[in-house]
C-alpha cells in the first residue's frame, strides 16, 4: 500500500510508522482545502506554546481573532480528516486549550455535532489529561483533528451524505464560523459514517500544537 501527504507545501508522509504505538484509529494528510479557510480556556499547568507567549497572562482565544481553516487533509485504510488550524490574526496574545465544538453541516442542512475523540490514528493522537494550553502571540497557529471512518459498518451498504460544511468554534466560545469540509488529500468531503453500533464515528481532538502531530 502507497500513502501521500500533500499540505500547504508539498511533504512526505513521515507519520505512519506511529501506527506501533496501537492506536485503533487511521490517519494521512494533504494540502489545505479550497475556498475552506474563515476569519478561543481553561488555565492548565500543562502549557506549550508555538511562540514565547505565556498562558498565565493570558486570554482565551475569540473567534473574532482567529482564522480558522482545513489543512494536511488525507484518507487511508478506512478513515479521512485532516487538521482543523486555528491562527491568530489579531494583534494580541491569546490561550487556547480542550475540545473545539465542531458541527458537521450536509448538503441538505442536517446538523451533527462531532463527538470528542480520545484517541486518533491520524495524527497519531491520543488524549491525555490535563490537556495543553496552547499559547498563540499573533501569527501563531494551534490545531485541531478531526477525522471520520469512510466505510460504512455492519448492515449498511453506504454511508449518510457527507458533510459539505464545518461549523467551528473554539473551545470556550459562543462565537463560530463555517467552512469547507472538502478533504484534498481525500477527494472527498468529511464523511458522515457510523459505526457498527450506530454511533457516529466523526469526531475531533483537543487543541495541540503542529510539532506534536505529523506534519
Amino acid at each position: 500500500m502507497r500513502f501521500h501527504i500533500v499540505r500547504d507545501r508539498s511533504v512526505t508522509l513521515g507519520f505512519l510508522a506511529v501506527a506501533a504505538c496501537g492506536l485503533g484509529i487511521t490517519a494521512c494528510a494533504s494540502q489545505a482545502a479550497p475556498g475552506a479557510a474563515s476569519s478561543a480556556t481553561s488555565p492548565a499547568n500543562n502549557t506549550t506554546s508555538p511562540s514565547s507567549a505565556s498562558a498565565a497572562d493570558t486570554g482565551a482565544c475569540v473567534t473574532s481573532q482567529l482564522k480558522i481553516s482545513l489543512t494536511n487533509t488525507g484518507a487511508l485504510a478506512g478513515q479521512a480528516g485532516g487538521y482543523l488550524k486555528f491562527t491568530n490574526n489579531s494583534g494580541t496574545p491569546c490561550r487556547m486549550t480542550g475540545w473545539p465544538a465542531v458541527t458537521g453541516l450536509t448538503a441538505s442542512g442536517q446538523a451533527t455535532r462531532l463527538r470528542h475523540l480520545q484517541l486518533s490514528m491520524f495524527g497519531a493522537w491520543h488524549y491525555s489529561a490535563p490537556p495543553p494550553v496552547v499559547a498563540l502571540q499573533p501569527g501563531d497557529s494551534a490545531y485541531a483533528i478531526v477525522a471520520a471512518d469512510d466505510k460504512p459498518a455492519g448492515n449498511s451498504t453506504r454511508c449518510p451524505a457527507p458533510y459539505a460544511r464545518l461549523r467551528v468554534s473554539p473551545p470556550g466560545d459562543s462565537g463560530n464560523v463555517t467552512i469547507s469540509a472538502w478533504l484534498p488529500g481525500a477527494g472527498s468531503y468529511l464523511p458522515s459514517c457510523a459505526s457498527a453500533n450506530g454511533s457516529q464515528t466523526a469526531g475531533t481532538s483537543t487543541i495541540t500544537t503542529l510539532s506534536s502531530l505529523p506534519h
